[in-house]
């Protein structure tokens, strides 16, 4: 008999254990509880550095550029910085600063991969308006239309619209009342293949308020969404992005990413994601190892910033986005009661005129960042200049624009490159405004 109850509190123990780990480790990252104190490596001083530049016409710019970016990573301490122009259609400049791997010594290169968090919604946002080009669906498809609006009472009425936007009332990770779901947000230790699974973490959570009466940021908002075009596609999600976006943008090197299904595929191009105490010293541990799988549509994919700008040149790209279509998704959303959402946020992305500063002035841009573990990841469209731009680290900053800051320098300096040599290039887009 005491062997059987010193068995049943092992098993208890070994239990506790293989869940409350994933959970200390969780608070840890985010400083609430201590974190072990071994796993720390220093960044090398010695910072290995490469610049790409795939048109002459853009070599002095990409100097400056490569100038920049190194001084940038130096300012923000991360191990790693990549980044990424588009002009045309074409990537004209990638360049790297920093490591990919401190321990195995290796230097980061354009097709060093990242996790790219929210920007992944970008993705999304761009296989929905291929689908709703093609007349799969619409932008306001009633889920009540769907099988997928019986999963819960409340989603009878939310349309995609509301879903890619942030108005249909969904929960975030913090606020899924679904205990199950809550602790494997946490944990990030389950692949989910099916999307459908994903939505089962959520599918019995409280809404937040009914589908078009505030905004409240959701990326589960944007993997319900990603369930939507699976089931008005016919086809899985992930199969659904590779032939509607991932393949006909040549965009190679992004991909879902877990712990296991795709570990193989990634660990020649995967950087390591570095975990910092405190920004100010060169000290860094690797990041546990998580699967982001659950949150794919709205934050699981990986890829680098030149695919990245291939996704932005393509979103203004007349053949592949038509005018109506991309109108329609650039433009920040309104409430029931009529208001414009208070981030001014569009259809999986946010849209907002910016100062580029003496020369330049003030231009329409569409962007999305993205913050994930260990890393952090900044996609922007400048339509006016036909232009492109992607930054990626293997680090965090305690304020993301901190991080994302050395986009604007960097548009900066290709901006007048080119209106130096055709001021004719500063000319809208046909259908921009």
């Amino acid at each position: 008999m005491l062997k059987k109850i010193f068995l049943v509190i092992a098993l208890l123990l070994v239990a506790g254990l293989y869940l409350g780990e994933p959970v200390y480790q969780f608070y840890a990252h985010r400083g609430k509880v201590p974190m072990p104190f071994w796993g720390y490596v220093d960044i090398p001083q010695d910072i290995p550095s490469r610049n790409e530049v795939h048109q002459a016409e853009y070599q002095q710019a990409a100097e400056s550029a490569l100038t920049l970016l190194k001084a940038h990573r130096q300012k923000i301490n991360t191990p790693g910085i990549s980044a990424a122009v588009a002009i045309d259609g074409e990537v004209v400049w990638a360049g790297t600063a920093g490591w990919a791997d401190i321990a195995d010594n290796r230097p980061l290169t354009p097709d060093s991969q990242f996790r790219i968090g929210s920007t992944s919604k970008a993705l999304t946002a761009t296989l929905f308006a291929r689908m709703v080009q093609d007349e799969k669906l619409t932008l306001d498809t009633p889920l009540n239309q769907l099988t997928l609006g019986s999963r819960n009472p409340h989603w009878q009425n939310i349309t995609p619209r509301q879903l890619a936007s942030h108005t249909a009332g969904l929960p975030h990770y913090k606020e899924n009342t679904e205990t199950i779901g809550l602790y494997r947000s946490i944990a990030l230790n389950s692949s989910y293949r099916d999307v459908l699974d994903a939505v089962a973490l959520f599918d019995d959570s409280d809404m937040l308020f009914s589908p078009g009466e505030d905004f409240s940021y959701s990326s589960y908002g944007t993997v319900l969404l990603s369930a939507v075009l699976q089931e008005t596609g016919g086809k899985p999600y992930q199969t659904l992005m590779q032939e509607a976006v991932l393949k006909p943008l040549a965009m190679v090197h992004t991909t879902p990413t877990t712990v296991s299904v795709h570990a193989e595929q990634e660990a020649a191009n995967l950087a390591t994601f570095y975990w910092r105490e405190d920004e100010s010293l060169p000290r860094v541990r690797p990041w546990r190892d998580v699967d982001l799988s659950h949150r794919l549509a709205g934050g699981g994919f990986i890829s680098t910033p030149s695919d990245l700008v291939k996704l932005g040149s393509g979103f203004i790209n007349n053949d592949f986005i038509s005018e109506p279509v991309r109108a329609a998704f650039w433009t920040p959303q309104t409430l029931n009661n009529g208001d414009v959402n208070e981030q001014h946020y569009a259809i999986g992305w946010r849209v907002h005129d910016s100062d580029l500063g003496e020369g330049i002035g003030k231009v329409k841009i569409a962007n999305h960042g993205g913050v994930s573990r260990g890393s952090q990841s900044w996609l922007m469209v400048i339509p006016q200049y036909r232009m492109a731009i992607a930054v990626n680290i293997n680090s965090k900053t305690e304020t993301f624009w901190d991080f994302g800051r050395i986009s604007f320098p960097l548009a900066r300096t290709f901006i007048l490159s080119r209106t130096s040599k055709d001021q004719s290039l500063s000319a809208p887009l046909k259908g921009e405004n």
